[in-house]
């Protein structure tokens, strides 16, 4: 059984243990990490292909994330974090990219618990992660994943998406959820098959929001401006789930720097930014 694999098993058997919410929790102060070492070119590959980064090149922007996640799965379901992992919502995500990172280069990895919020669906915990090469830090996360339970807290007015041009058509299958599952490792049931995603009540599968995140990257990488620079940052927010199989439209401001992923429908899934290297 695979570290990522045991982190989620052992979510499941400890999350009913846990309450949300609970006066004077804290995080833990471990710093969790793995020592340097490059990308194994195998998992790379079947990365790039997936999201449908180019096949060469320094690193997807994204991809030290699934580096780290089971680092970060390990100290979420570890003894003395205060939510239980079972139906958090990954809400947001910044990447920074210091430098661009290439594929062969050796990162040491770092994962801590940084901050836990009141949020007005829940309590939100804000993880980080670090990644170095010989010392220095080339690149960094910051995620923010919401524990949902009652509170006093008043309704935020919805924030409005922004309208976007349509850029690009996706056509989604079934087992997206199970294919990326294979390649990053997060085979959380919620992504699998649409059995057991209604045991979380959701009515079919729903795509990870990192693969969304990718994704969109991907295509904003893409553009055929020769004066877009590599993409340096990235803020993305998660507002509704992908459920698969589906069609979505991926919409992007005509300089590349704002984007979103929309159904047919009209719904936003996912709104974000980048910057890029000048």
């Amino acid at each position: 059984m695979t570290s990522l694999t045991s982190s989620l098993v052992r979510g499941a058997v400890t999350s009913p243990f846990r309450r949300a919410g609970r006066p004077g929790a804290t995080l833990p102060a471990d710093r969790l990490t793995r020592p340097a070492a490059p990308a194994a070119p195998g998992p790379l590959a079947a990365y790039r292909r997936i999201c449908d980064f180019p096949a060469t090149g320094p690193l997807p922007l994204t991809y030290p994330h699934v580096l780290a996640f089971p680092l970060a799965m390990r100290l979420m379901t570890g003894r003395g974090f205060p939510l239980p992992v079972v139906g958090l919502v990954h809400t947001w995500i910044e990447i920074t990219a210091r430098r661009a990172v290439r594929d062969t280069e050796e990162l040491a990895l770092t994962v801590y618990a940084q901050a836990l919020t009141p949020h007005r669906r829940g309590t939100e915990v804000t993880m980080a992660t670090e990644a170095r090469v010989s010392g220095e830090l080339v690149w960094e996360s910051r995620s923010g994943y919401l524990s949902r339970h009652a509170t006093k807290a008043a309704a935020a007015p919805k924030e409005e998406a922004p309208e976007l041009p349509a850029s690009a058509e996706w056509r989604l299958p079934g087992d997206l959820g199970r294919r990326y599952g294979a390649v990053s490792g997060d085979r959380n049931p919620i992504h699998l098959h649409p059995l057991t995603a209604r045991l979380f009540g959701f009515p079919r599968a729903i795509a990870h929001g990192m693969w969304t995140v990718a994704r969109c990257l991907a295509e904003a990488e893409g553009r055929p401006d020769e004066r877009a620079g590599e993409l340096r940052t990235v803020r993305a927010d998660f507002r509704a789930p992908v459920l698969l199989p589906t069609t979505v439209t991926y919409a992007a401001d005509p300089a590349g720097n704002a984007f979103a992923l929309r159904s047919a429908s009209g719904r936003v899934h996912l709104t974000g930014t980048v910057t890029r290297a000048l």
